[in-house]
């Protein structure tokens, strides 16, 4: 007897009801849009909403793409910065709705000031196949980290275990958190997901579910290095910075130029980092960067690495401007910015990070940007992660952005899991229209290296591998 037969009456009218609603409230907006867009569009494509909640830039990007659930979890219809149609709130579910203000962290946050709060089973009706799934959270209560704990489970498997909203957003309530978990196979049409409460109930803003596709954007390669040959770096693309301990983030190790720390062997880069004592330091590693002589403005970079496992361990593929001072309003050329409190370089000329991982916290793979208006220290970081096992430590995966001028968008293996708009809101928001260029390090401790814990001295020596950096503009 297959899956359908074996469900109620009314659990088939539920899934199939859950199924056609999602069908009809995904094409009700997009016509809505589409003849309300032909009206209101402005020389600038901004567009006035009807409702005074949705965002104000309908965007189309290949993060609104595959979409076959988009749920404002708690909440009515709205469409979000990020180009898509979320439908109302129509679960069955015994869980609690819930409201919340001042959401801090995202471009949506009226995504967030909805939820539901208790224990879920959530079916969605689905067509076999493989889908990513995005969870969106924010801790609605001022609570200490470990207080709110609980589990999700996709498909009867626990792919988040113990989730701490608080810690994850640095301890603080009402900050969005984004979790994608990728390659979610259905074979039964239905996707289950159940959220179960170990401390505190659980509590949900958002889902979506996107179908597994392959990017169709036509790129055409204009910067590389496969690294087919032995030795140093390729002196006509990379750089080495050379800094002591201390100098940024609180790190512990010094940056080298030793073949030891950084070389080319067997077609892969690796920057290597040992336990040792060297120049006033207890960790050496490497930190290189394509300034000056790789630097781009829009298009896609994608780079395809092995990271280490271990804590401690804090490798980085990103992206910083090449024209530091851009922006900067307290200091100019001439002036060392990189660890510099008295200067403002950083972050108003902006940063862009592909990929960051540290190693006390295994799971996740994050991609973020840093600007005037939305940094760390006010709270307002905006960024996502992605959902990853050992296979990072194990075997090489790729890492991607796409970047042009109304848009940035992250993928891991080509799954996209963060995105960033530009909402005209000037410099302070969108430093990202000027050159920047690839950096590749390897971190030892540091303010987030060491937040899970000491430095793991038994994991050394550790790499990051490279095999190849790509560079590609659209091909028009």
């Amino acid at each position: 007897m297959n899956f359908w037969n074996e469900l109620t009456n009314f659990q088939q009218g539920k899934l199939m009801q859950n199924y056609l609603s999602h069908r009809l409230t995904l094409l009700v907006p997009f016509v809505s849009a589409v003849l309300f867009i032909s009206a209101c569009v402005d020389s600038n494509s901004r567009v006035k909403s009807a409702h005074p909640q949705t965002a104000t830039t309908k965007v189309n990007t290949p993060y609104s793409e595959s979409i076959e659930y988009a749920i404002n979890v708690g909440g009515g219809d709205y469409i979000g910065n990020d180009g898509i149609s979320y439908q109302a709130d129509d679960l069955s579910s015994e869980s609690q709705k819930g409201t919340s203000k001042g959401i801090k962290g995202s471009q949506d946050p009226y995504l967030y000031e909805s939820y539901r709060i208790g224990d879920m089973d959530l079916p969605l009706a689905l067509e076999n196949g493989i889908y990513d799934v995005t969870l969106k959270f924010a801790e609605p209560a001022n609570l200490d980290s470990s207080k709110r704990l609980f589990d999700i489970f996709i498909e009867d498997t626990k792919h988040l275990s113990n989730l701490d909203i608080m810690q994850a957003r640095d301890g603080k309530p009402l900050s969005a958190l984004d979790r994608t978990i990728p390659n979610i196979k259905v074979n039964d049409g239905v996707l289950n997901i159940t959220l179960k409460g170990q401390q505190k109930d659980p509590v949900l803003h958002a889902i979506i579910v996107r179908r597994k596709q392959q990017p169709t954007t036509d790129w055409k390669l204009v910067w590389s290095d496969e690294f087919n040959y032995d030795g140093a770096p390729d002196e006509n693309k990379w750089n080495f910075d050379i800094w002591p301990a201390r100098k940024v983030n609180d790190e512990d190790q010094t940056y080298t130029n030793r073949t030891k720390n950084v070389r080319v062997e067997d077609g892969v880069l690796i920057i290597e980092a040992h336990k040792e004592k060297y120049a006033n330091a207890e960790y050496t590693s490497g930190r290189i960067h394509s300034k000056g002589k790789g630097d781009f403005l829009y298009g896609k970079a994608e780079i395809r690495a092995r990271i280490p496992a271990g804590q401690g361990t804090w490798p980085a593929i990103w992206m910083l401007p090449s024209d530091a001072f851009k922006y900067a309003t307290k200091c100019g050329p001439g002036n060392d910015w990189q660890g510099n409190g008295e200067c403002d370089a950083w972050p108003n000329s902006g940063e862009i990070d592909i990929m960051e991982y540290v190693g006390y916290d295994p799971h996740n793979i994050h991609g973020t940007v840093h600007n005037k208006a939305y940094y760390w220290v006010n709270w307002e970081q905006r960024k996502a992660s992605i959902d990853i096992g050992d296979e990072v430590n194990q075997e090489f995966q790729t890492y991607s952005i796409e970047w042009g001028p109304e848009h940035i968008l992250i993928a891991y293996n080509n799954t996209p899991y963060f995105f960033y708009a530009n909402q005209g809101e000037g410099w302070e928001a969108w430093p990202f229209d000027h050159p920047y260029h690839i950096i590749l390090n390897l971190a030892i401790g540091g303010g987030w290296g060491r937040a899970g814990g000491p430095i793991d001295d038994s994991i050394f020596p550790v790499r990051l591998e490279v095999d190849y950096v790509r560079v590609y503009e659209l091909n028009q």
